[in-house]
């Protein structure tokens, strides 16, 4: 009402204003009012179905791109009848059940009056014609099975659970029909040393004590190869180091995150008396640790408790 005649403008009763498929409110609607809606869809072409793959890849091949090959079975259209279903030079006449409409109408009376009830046509199956001479390759069906090899290029800085899409190469329509398309999902392995946090690349570094407390130079391994990261004298557990772009590149962008050195320092297990007695020696010379100071809402209890 608010946009008058000009609102049904492009309104498909089958599918809502969005586009979206309303099932079968639009077969309900035809059969009440025109009733041609399920012989013109049963003839109509229709578009194949999507497939979907899953492939794994390598960390480095998601950090640089690739290219991989693939193989999937999937149903194609019949070269030898160009996916009609008929064998070459036969003819396939129209259906006398439904004269080509691909649909049977039938008028029944009730209570509440006189209704139609619209079918597809039984004898031609909706297709409106009779085929006289299937197609001995495809049986009359007008697709077949076969395996199809492709080519599919990773782009770089993808991760667990992209999604490529390959327009065209899912199913073959029906009765002609454009394909549909074959989207391939993609799973990232782990990396045996790096762990990646979006863009940006994790190493956790261990170190002994001594390293730790006299400092050291030490190679990390990065995307790019083997990178001497140096440790200052004095590093504590946890201290990070970052290495500007040396991590997962983006997909859109191209830009790439940077890598986190993360210091574990490993205290040994199984020590010798003489190993023991030189930690012992050392721990005395550098004192006792520092009283660590008291927080605020430590301060804060011990007032509440006074009070």
């Amino acid at each position: 009402d608010r946009f008058g005649h000009a609102g049904l403008q492009g309104f498909d009763l089958g599918r809502g204003f969005d586009g979206a498929d309303l099932g079968g409110f639009g077969d309900i609607f035809e059969a009440f009012f025109s009733g041609t809606t399920t012989g013109r869809r049963a003839r109509e072409a229709q578009r194949g179905a999507d497939r979907r793959i899953d492939i794994e890849i390598d960390f480095e091949m998601a950090a640089f791109g690739c290219e991989r090959e693939i193989e999937i079975e999937r149903v194609e259209r019949c070269h030898r009848c160009a996916g009609n279903g008929g064998e070459p030079g036969s003819k396939s006449p129209r259906c006398s059940t439904c004269e080509g409409s691909g649909q049977v109408r039938r008028v029944s009376r009730s209570f509440f009056g006189q209704f139609v009830n619209i079918a597809t046509c039984p004898t031609c199956g909706g297709a409106g014609r009779i085929l006289r001479t299937p197609c001995t390759e495809c049986h009359g069906q007008g697709r077949l099975e076969r395996p199809k090899r492709l080519r599919v290029r990773i782009p770089a800085g993808v991760d667990t659970g992209s999604q490529i899409r390959l327009s065209g190469e899912g199913e073959a329509g029906y009765r002609g029909g454009p394909p549909g398309d074959l989207y391939v999902v993609l799973r990232v392995r782990n990396h045996a040393t790096l762990r990646r946090q979006d863009q940006d690349v994790v190493y956790e570094l261990r170190v002994n004590m001594v390293q730790a407390a006299l400092g050291d130079q030490i190679e990390v391994p990065t995307l790019d190869g083997d990178v001497e990261v140096t440790v200052p004298p004095g590093t504590q557990y946890g201290q990070t180091f970052r290495l500007p772009g040396r991590g997962m590149p983006n997909v859109r962008t191209g830009r790439r995150g940077d890598q986190f050195v993360v210091v574990q320092v490993v205290v040994p297990k199984d020590l010798t008396n003489d190993q023991k007695e030189a930690l012992r020696k050392v721990g005395g010379l550098t004192g006792k640790p520092e009283k660590v100071t008291k927080g605020f809402f430590e301060k804060l209890r011990e007032a509440i408790n006074l009070d």
